[in-house]
């Protein structure tokens, strides 16, 4: 269930990088960088509050990132994607190549322009971004960006998962 909320917050993440002709400036700057910042996470349903879902911390470069939240931790290098969930001792192996702007952090920098109307640029700042995204009639998304910080790309060493490493009695599901 963590990891279907995580991937759906990754959804929602790139969800949010997709305002069609409108430019965001926080998103704009970050197409070539290594971007690294803390998320909010919050769903709205029939009009109602915002509720928070949950929060964490997310690294990207080019295609690659990685996702810390809800005690996960998904890796991707942009082909392999790897969620470990450390108090089940379990990590997952699947496939990013059929990855979308919905399920991948790193399409937000690249490809947020097209979601046109979709998504609403609510305030934010030179490090922060607080936009909502309509998913359908019924619920909004809210994700709140806070702590950007811009540098220099290091290549993908970062963004892979070294299955060796974990303890002896670690689950490895392997779904490529």
């Amino acid at each position: 269930m963590r990891r279907l909320v995580l991937t759906a917050i990754s959804l929602l993440v790139c969800a949010l990088s997709n305002a069609q002709g409108v430019s965001i400036p926080q998103l704009d700057r970050a197409a070539g960088k290594r971007v690294s910042f803390h998320y909010e996470y919050n769903l709205s349903k029939d009009g109602g509050a915002f509720s928070k879902v949950t929060e964490g911390d997310v690294l990207v470069e080019d295609n690659a990132y990685r996702l810390d939240g809800l005690g996960l931790t998904i890796v991707c290098d942009g082909v392999t994607r790897w969620t470990y969930d450390p108090s089940a001792g379990e990590v997952v192996i699947e496939s990013a190549e059929q990855d979308n702007i919905l399920t991948n952090p790193a399409l937000l920098i690249s490809s947020y322009r097209g979601y046109g109307n979709a998504l609403h640029v609510k305030g934010g700042s030179r490090d922060s971004l607080d936009v909502v995204y309509d998913v359908d009639d019924d619920v909004k998304a809210r994700f709140v960006l806070k702590g950007i910080i811009y540098g220099e790309q290091k290549g993908k060493s970062d963004f892979t998962f070294d299955v060796t490493s974990l303890p002896e009695n670690s689950v490895i599901t392997d779904l490529r």
